[in-house]
């Protein structure tokens, strides 16, 4: 980038903004789908590093990244089915059961994930969208996983899911009056357990991305939570699918802040710069303490508004 001079800045945001942002993407849509059903999921930390973990093992077995990417949204499924269905239990608070799922899943990860460290297991391959240019600093910027497109398709098909069709409203019936979904003859704790399931199972898919992706390994300090983050940026967003990538776009900006500085020579507060997404989640959480700014478009049976 130091060749484009302080142009390199924004090109840099720009290309990080499009790899970072799509972990945030996955696990925000999954988390935007289980607090539409009224309930929240603390643990995707532990969801993201188990699935990081497994899509890179079964990766690196298989030779095959995308069933690497399969078996992280498996994992994922059964981890946030595992909280659904302790959730189920009475007098279980589920940020508790979320604050010991993203331990356990975290500390699960870290155990299987010891072999496959040193290991290189093959990537998922990218799309160039800057073939136009003779630039290598603008191809490079403009390389994008195809994970991040699924995600763009994932944010439009669950708005539009949840205002028009019938899955979409049973689930956000659920979530605003439990009442008056038992009153229509549905089950709440299943509609809720399957909500929870299937945002576990979006977790586990932006898991995949960090390990086979970007940045294409398994360690353990992979996720630098990002999962928790993704709860805050739900909320940013207002539980809005579409709201949901345009924030993570901006987290994914924020986190590239810091190498696309670097690169035309600001070293003086590097690490500073590097906290920006943290720093950001602290910001939105603030603006949005208000508890009449908060609960807009909050679903009613969410335990933070009740």
């Amino acid at each position: 980038m130091t060749d484009l001079g302080w142009w390199g800045v924004p090109l840099g945001v720009l290309g990080g903004a499009l790899r970072v942002s799509t972990p945030f993407l996955f696990v925000s849509l999954g988390e935007c789908i289980t607090e539409k059903s009224g309930r929240i999921n603390l643990g995707l930390e532990g969801i993201l590093v188990m699935g990081a973990m497994t899509g890179y093992a079964v990766s690196f077995v298989t030779g095959n990244p995308w069933f690497g990417v399969l078996a992280a949204g498996i994992a994922g499924f059964f981890l946030g089915l595992l909280h659904g269905l302790i959730c189920n239990l009475p007098k279980v608070n589920d940020i508790a059961v979320g604050i010991g799922l993203m331990l356990f899943g975290t500390g699960f990860a870290f155990f299987m994930g010891k072999p496959y460290v040193q290991p290189k297991a093959p990537n998922l391959p990218s799309i160039s969208f800057g073939a136009w240019s003779d630039m290598p600093q603008v191809q490079a910027a403009l390389q994008v996983s195809p994970l991040f497109l699924i995600g763009i398709a994932l944010a439009l098909f669950l708005a539009w899911g949840f205002r028009n069709t019938r899955w979409g409203l049973v689930v956000r019936m659920v979530g605003d009056s439990s009442d008056a979904a038992r009153a229509m003859g549905y089950n709440v704790n299943v509609v809720r357990t399957l909500a929870t399931a299937a945002g576990g199972f979006l977790a586990g898919i932006g898991g995949s991305f960090l390990s086979l992706y970007y940045p294409g390994s398994w360690s353990e300090g992979l996720s630098s939570g990002q999962g928790l983050m993704a709860v805050a940026l739900v909320i940013f967003a207002r539980w809005n699918p579409i709201h949901c990538f345009y924030a993570a776009l901006l987290f994914g900006g924020a986190g590239s802040l810091g190498p696309a500085l670097q690169s035309v020579g600001i070293t003086s507060g590097y690490y500073l710069f590097n906290a920006a997404p943290y720093v950001l989640t602290l910001a939105i959480m603030i603006a949005t303490c208000s508890p009449r700014r908060t609960l807009a478009g909050a679903p009613g049976e969410l335990s933070i508004v009740r």
